[in-house]
């Protein structure tokens, strides 16, 4: 009987010793590749977004966690940094576009603002305390007045080992 060993890189697909061959359900392997290619929409609403366009640039390179391809369209992507201080103003519109991403979609909250309304917290009316006020569900908190580029780097990571670990494939 044949030993399978994981390969350590991606978990979920095993590989028989000494041969070429790879086992794997469909469903890990749909897993794998959409953690693999996340499409985040242009979307800073700060001083985070300064940050993360410093990600996005050749010192970090957030190209190889697969997450590089930034879209301006919300029917292109998959997920949503929402890169600072969202204002009443601009709450509406937040929702209509996570509204118009397909599913399945995912949220990063980068930055305390964001997260928890930050510094504008308790002072001020004009801000939304926070991206879960909006009723839009957050699959990860990146905390940081603003988070370094590292920062959201492991975020990104986060997300999918988040994605990997899903019960099925839809959301």
């Amino acid at each position: 009987m044949a030993v399978i060993e994981k390969i350590p890189a991606q978990g979920l697909i095993e590989k028989f010793p000494g041969g070429n061959i790879i086992v794997a359900k469909s469903q890990d392997v749909f897993k794998w590749a959409k953690a693999s290619s996340l499409w985040p929409m242009t979307f800073g609403l700060a001083c985070c977004a300064i940050e993360m366009m410093a990600t996005g640039a050749a010192r970090f390179d957030i190209d190889r966690f697969g997450a590089g391809v930034f879209r301006a369209s919300p029917r292109q992507c998959d997920v949503m940094i929402v890169a600072g201080t969202i204002c009443v103003k601009m709450s509406e519109c937040v929702k209509r576009l996570y509204e118009q991403m397909p599913q399945p979609k995912y949220v990063i909250a980068m930055g305390n603002c964001a997260v928890s309304g930050g510094i504008f917290y308790h002072d001020t009316y004009s801000v939304v305390k926070g991206t879960e006020s909006l009723g839009i569900k957050v699959d990860v908190h990146i905390p940081g007045c603003p988070p370094r580029p590292e920062n959201l780097l492991f975020g990104i990571m986060k997300l999918q080992e988040k994605i990997k670990k899903e019960k099925d494939a839809k959301r």
